[in-house]
């Protein structure tokens, strides 16, 4: 154990620094309402006493499922401050999976949103260790938005909980979600890690319409530390997103890459956008050709962030300054290593590659998990000789910039060659009738697996797929050219953004 005159502060001390020092300042906007930051802090005091009456402690098992909206923020800050372990479900997911973290996770407390209300008699049923279920919104008595609403003013003091802190679950996307096991520290570290290495700008508005129980939340702790306002929409659509930066003079936004080329598509221009000083962006990889699109017509105004729920958002980082129209290599790549990230690209045997060499990305710092929530066996192989082993491929270039080859997982062998999707997916981009795709290994007798594309055309176009065959084999050789092209409306993706290629592969046989 920490010995106390050495024990860090937590988030929920971050909360009551920059509600105290801010008070008056807006510190959010959401559902069509401001809240100062003494606002906030008292909404906040007030949903802890309503949880503590209802029996909820320090250490206490929390989960939260709900679209955006000012109390699933107002919860998040909660959990912080009063110590509860906080796990957050996506709003995307199935419901089996769903069941599934909250019984894997023992949660006692679930928050759902209204929206999900429906689905409370079925997890009541198949959860059974869940002691309480809040609604947000939809009236009776175990709505807390209304029993916040109404209770007394109450004082905010933060409390500490258990080691792990948070247990984030990964998508699913090969099997039974796992759940990732953070302690206060990590967290706190990697919300330091991006305040003081990210660009924000003085005046600091920050919108999301990500989750904010998952990625979208993290972008709320350098607001509150700089004292800037946090913006909240329930969703993102191109023109509503671009008219709201508008009239709220938004600096700051968030975007998956998808939402990126949403805006490109729908023809919103720099004027659309102008108050944007800085367009975060990650997640899941973005196409070179795309983010060169979206430099000509936005600006320097990007930066890119990498990591995983292992490690969250803060393993390397592409500077403004560093989306150059002129560097492409540097647009192929996500940035060097953050100060505090220790990074190797080590090979199977867990020794160093040689420079210039593909190994897997392995981390070492203090935003690094706990481990597996109770999965020893992966833990030991995902933490194995001392380093994070993130699951992806990549080199480093000669400045030192990393590059992401692909997922080990998701790489092909094709005729006993290796091949990288990500890099026929670059060159896939390239061409004037894609929009996006994704390339997977499909079952074949003759190569073992078969590089097949999945592509989405741009309106008006057609597919033509001896065209695209051969820019890939202009451009990368035979082994990497598609044996397979297929046109398709849309690319399945996974509730936190990333195309799902488990799903992908099972719809093409």
């Amino acid at each position: 154990m920490t010995d106390p005159v050495h024990e860090g502060a937590t988030l929920g001390d971050l909360f009551v620094h920059a509600a105290q020092r801010f008070a008056e300042r807006d510190a959010l906007v959401a559902d069509g309402r401001r809240w100062t930051y003494a606002g906030l802090a008292d909404r906040v005091a007030r949903m802890g006493a309503v949880l503590r009456r209802r029996g909820l402690r320090p250490g206490s098992t929390v989960a939260i499922c709900s679209n955006n909206c000012a109390d699933v923020l107002t919860f998040y800050l909660c959990a912080v401050v009063e110590g509860f372990r906080m796990t957050p479900l996506a709003p995307l997911s199935s419901l089996a999976d769903r069941i599934f973290i909250l019984n894997d996770a023992e949660i006692e407390a679930l928050v759902i949103g209204s929206d999900f209300a429906s689905s409370i008699a079925a997890i009541r049923a198949e959860a059974p260790g869940l002691s309480h279920v809040f609604t947000l919104g939809g009236g009776g008595a175990d709505d807390l938005t209304a029993l916040t609403d109404v209770e007394p003013a109450a004082a905010l003091i933060t409390k500490r909980g258990g080691e792990t802190a948070m247990i984030f679950y990964t998508g699913g996307t090969t099997g039974r979600p796992k759940g990732v096991m953070h302690s206060m520290a990590s967290i706190f570290a990697s919300v330091m890690m991006a305040t003081s290495e990210w660009e924000w700008p003085v005046e600091l508005r920050t919108l999301v319409t990500t989750p904010v129980s998952h990625a979208g939340g993290a972008f709320a702790w350098p607001t509150f530390l700089k004292g800037g306002t946090f913006h909240v929409l329930p969703s993102f659509a191109p023109e509503s997103f671009a008219e709201y930066v508008r009239a709220q003079n938004i600096t700051v936004s968030f975007l998956v890459p998808t939402m990126i080329y949403r805006l490109l598509d729908a023809g919103i221009s720099k004027a659309d956008v102008a108050p944007l000083d800085t367009i975060v962006y990650g997640a899941a990889p973005i196409a070179p050709p795309r983010l060169a699109e979206a430099v000509a017509r936005y600006g320097p105004i990007f930066m890119q962030l990498f990591g995983q729920t292992e490690a969250p958002n803060c393993i390397s980082y592409l500077a403004k300054s560093q989306h150059r129209l002129d560097d492409p290599e540097g647009l192929a790549s996500c940035g060097n290593p953050m100060a505090m990230a220790q990074v190797v690209l080590l090979d199977d045997a867990c020794q160093p590659v040689p420079p210039g060499g593909v190994g897997e990305i392995c981390v070492r710092g203090p935003l690094v998990m706990l481990g597996y929530w109770k999965r020893p066996e992966e833990t030991a192989a995902a933490l194995e000789g001392g380093w994070l082993h993130t699951g992806d491929m990549g080199r480093f270039d000669a400045r030192g910039r990393l590059h992401i080859v692909d997922r080990k997982k998701d790489m092909i062998i094709s005729g006993g060659f290796n091949v990288f999707p990500s890099e026929i997916e670059a060159v896939l981009a390239e061409h004037p009738s894609i929009a996006s795709s994704a390339v997977v290994g499909t079952p074949d007798p003759v190569w073992g697996e078969a590089v097949t594309a999945v592509v989405v055309l741009r309106d008006g176009a057609i597919l033509d797929e001896e065209a695209l065959k051969a820019l890939v084999r202009s451009r990368k050789g035979a082994v990497q050219a598609p044996k397979r092209i297929v046109a398709a409306a849309t690319l399945p993706l996974t509730p936190v953004g990333k195309v799902d290629k488990k799903r992908l592969r099972a719809t093409l046989g």
